[in-house]
């Protein structure tokens, strides 16, 4: 019986742990935070619903192509006295009478100075520079993200040093404890050591309030509502730090402006305003239009039925209409001179964009070769350090120095490890930046 029960208790446990496995705690990857805020961000929507503007656009431009077709029906009343064919005059009371007329009509532009080819031509090109816009938005994002998740795995050693220097300190004000009962060191040495404690507890306390607004922010940029059980994966950065690279400006800066997005978009905004110039100049051209119609009326004072009278007064037309231009009020030619404007702009943007490029990568490249030295050097201050501090450390225990010079080598200790955090995710950051402007995927 009670083997029956446990049993019934298990499969309970099972289907409670299937029900409500979904609201376990999430770790977050970087590659999944990256998802998601390209998922949730407010500018990469905006940025799609570009694209599907200038998608629509497009589509109109290709449909302003072909001709058009109306129809038009018109019913009329009227009132009035019979009169005599004959002699004019009128008889009898007042009669109503009717009439329809039906229209069917189709015009076409033969020929406007290209003005729709080339409107076709732009909105498609507006189309791909909208494509490549959302890609700069995307790649903008995932540099925010990627630095928000950075801070968040520096914080978190942060809070781990700490921890164990706390850790640390503790056992040490325990030693001292027991020596100060002993009469082996002085009450101002044991205070020394209980005040690092305290002010080891602060640092603690500061280190988690950085965690926590680091994760913070990492959750507003993805779009997240902020929950306090936000956790990201810890990945191993060992195979990232100091490899040791000699980039060279110049070669980087030929490979990112093959693909950069925000290239292809200046590149693509540039020829769509030469477009405007030459649209501007269609004015100047004749435009040939063609159209047709057919139509057909029945009046109720006819003798003859309705479908008769549809049939018999059936009137078919063509027509070709040429228009040309004399004299606008100087519109095209202020057209004209706009369009150049708008192209002088373009370009500057287009060539601003490029030196913006340059700069970053020449920034890059330098700031990989800085943080190589100062990674490489905290490295060996810390080292240093920490060999002089177990050192001291061992001079403590054994009462050969006092809490102050004890402290002094514990403080260099703290502050070396601190540096070389700092310099270890400035590498990191550095070397990822250096491969986004070379084309490779962001990832840890």
């Amino acid at each position: 019986m009670r083997t029956h029960f446990k049993r019934i208790i298990l499969v309970c446990l099972m289907l409670l742990t299937g029900i409500f496995g979904f609201s376990q705690e999430q770790i977050w990857s970087l590659d999944s935070c990256l998802r998601y805020a390209v998922e949730h961000n407010i500018s990469m929507k905006k940025a799609n619903l570009s694209i599907n503007r200038y998608g629509v656009l497009a589509e109109q431009a290709k449909a302003n192509r072909l001709p058009s077709v109306s129809a038009s029906v018109s019913q009329n009343f009227g009132w009035g006295k019979g009169i005599v064919a004959e002699t004019g005059e009128e008889y009898g009371g007042i009669e109503g009478s009717s009439s329809s007329r039906y229209n069917l009509n189709s015009s076409v532009s033969l020929f406007n100075g290209f003005k729709l080819q080339n409107s076709v031509k732009q909105t498609k090109l507006n189309l791909e520079s909208g494509k490549y816009y959302a890609e700069s938005v995307k790649e903008s994002l995932e540099l925010n993200i990627l630095d928000a998740f950075l801070n968040v795995l520096y914080a978190d050693e942060q809070v781990k040093n700490s921890e164990k220097q706390l850790e640390s300190t503790a056992e040490q004000l325990a030693l001292a404890t027991e020596r100060l009962a002993l009469n082996v060191i002085s009450k101002s040495d044991f205070l020394q050591i209980q005040s690092e404690l305290s002010s080891e507890k602060l640092t603690l306390a500061n280190a988690q309030s950085t965690l926590t607004m680091a994760k913070i922010t990492l959750m507003q940029l993805m779009e997240l509502p902020v929950t306090t059980d936000f956790a990201i994966v810890l990945p191993d950065l060992t195979n990232l730090l100091n490899q040791n690279l000699s980039p060279l400006s110049d070669e980087v800066f030929k490979m990112a402006v093959e693909f950069k997005p925000q290239i292809k978009n200046a590149e693509l905004s540039t020829e769509s305003a030469r477009l405007d110039e030459t649209i501007a100049k269609a004015g100047y051209y004749p435009s040939l239009s063609l159209s047709a119609g057919i139509s057909s009326n029945y009046s109720s004072q006819s003798q003859n039925s309705y479908l008769d009278q549809l049939g018999n007064f059936v009137s078919p037309s063509v027509a070709l209409s040429l228009q040309i231009p004399i004299y606008q009020k100087k519109q095209v030619k202020t057209n004209l001179a706009v369009a150049r404007i708008g192209i002088d702009e373009a370009s500057l943007d287009e060539q601003n964009t490029r030196n913006q490029l340059r700069k970053d990568i020449e920034q890059a490249c330098a700031d990989v070769s800085s943080a190589q030295v100062k990674y490489q050097a905290s490295l060996e201050n810390q080292k240093s350090i920490n060999e002089s501090y177990l050192l001291a450390e061992e001079k403590f225990k054994q009462g050969m120095i006092n809490s102050v010079d004890f402290l002094v080598q514990k403080t260099n200790l703290i502050t070396s490890e601190s540096q070389l955090l700092q310099s270890k995710y400035n590498l990191v950051f550095c070397y990822k930046i250096l491969d986004f402007y070379k084309g490779i995927p962001i990832s840890l």
